[in-house]
């Protein structure tokens, strides 16, 4: 079987003859065979073990026909190497044993030592990049997402104790911030050298922040990250998570390759809103996908028509897949991606060389 590029050529904004195509979360409780797999072990168990991991991460390049596979993992899984206890509880998410409240609490968080305290996460990126005929993403949480489960202790919504630090102490904030940074740095690079293709800095809550506190509290560690990153030739994609909108223009000059966008911002004025410098990645809303097929066509036909207009653009949902969605509609909305998406760029005579190629 020839390798599947596309993925990668559209994060390098180079022309695609069709338009690739993958889902955040794709492995997940949408499909009953992991379901099946589910009732047997936890989140946390299959990651223990790299053969079940790659399996689970396969399933949906063979199920969905997607153009890239991303790691089955979670983001907290890290924190466990600088001295977090957590568990991923049912239907609550990440609960933090010895939450951060305090300067005491920052400074004993270690360094991350990933070969050491997470070996089976890299072995099983490894048992992927052998085997995988498409191109494999692996991922991190973001400092301020991390952040504020750790500060929290439990998934919020006020984010109080978190922004409490924030604006109450900044000196602690601000180291916070750079631990977590440099755990996110020393985990990306690890999960590169062991075969990722592409990674993928998670920011799912940032959307809670102002533009002004973004960039006073948040915007230099992304930065940092990103500038750590620049010399790897692997595409590097940021995803402000929900409702980010107001912060997108605010990341010009960071030293990804690919933004992702919500469903609240339409693929046109996100790419005003970011600069012509990045691909962009995005962004049916997810609950789309309980409409009838003909309405999820038609608004995935809307999306891809900007999209094709000029290179770099990778489809995708604008969050998460739900447990509810459906396995039938999402392979046939991955065919309908492809073969619209391939005649409508041919219909346009591919990518002219006014477009940016």
């Amino acid at each position: 079987m020839t390798y599947n590029d596309r993925f990668i050529r559209a994060c390098k904004k180079q022309p695609v003859d069709t338009l690739p195509v993958w889902y955040m979360r794709q492995a997940g409780r949408y499909d009953p065979e992991y379901r099946k797999i589910k009732e047997k072990y936890s989140l946390l168990e299959i990651c223990q073990q790299p053969e079940l991991a790659a399996e689970v991460t396969l399933m949906p390049v063979r199920k969905l026909g997607v153009d890239a596979a991303i790691l089955y993992s979670d983001i907290m899984n890290p924190v466990a190497s600088i001295g977090i206890d957590f568990d991923i509880v049912k239907n609550i998410g990440p609960v933090i044993d010895n939450p951060i409240r305090t300067a005491a609490d920052v400074e004993r968080l270690r360094p991350i030592q990933v070969e050491k305290d997470l070996p089976h996460i890299l072995k099983t990126i490894e048992i992927l990049a052998a085997d995988l005929q498409v191109p494999l993403i692996t991922f991190a949480g973001a400092p301020f997402t991390i952040a504020s489960y750790l500060i929290e202790g439990r998934p919020s919504k006020s984010y109080i104790r978190t922004k409490g630090m924030m604006y109450g102490e900044p000196k602690v904030w601000f180291q916070l911030m750079d631990k977590l940074g440099d755990m996110v740095i020393t985990y990306l690079k690890s999960q590169i050298a062991a075969g990722a293709k592409a990674v993928q800095l998670f920011d799912s809550w940032i959307g809670a922040l102002s533009p002004a506190d973004f960039r006073t509290y948040v915007l230099p560690t992304i930065q940092r990250i990103f500038a750590e990153l620049k010399h790897l030739e692997q595409p590097k994609i940021y995803f402000p998570g929900v409702a980010s909108g107001e912060l997108l223009p605010h990341l010009q000059g960071i030293e990804a390759d690919v933004i992702g966008l919500d469903w609240r911002v339409p693929i046109n004025e996100g790419r005003r809103r970011v600069g012509p410098r990045y691909a962009v990645q995005g962004n049916l809303d997810p609950y789309v996908l309980t409409a009838p097929m003909n309405v999820i066509q038609e608004q995935a036909k809307a999306i891809i028509d900007e999209g094709i207009q000029q290179p770099g653009y990778v489809f995708n949902l604008g969050h998460g897949l739900f447990p509810e969605a459906s396995l039938e509609k999402l392979k046939e909305l991955t065919d309908y991606i492809h073969d619209y998406s391939r005649e409508a760029i041919k219909a346009r005579g591919g990518y002219k060389q006014e477009s940016g190629v």
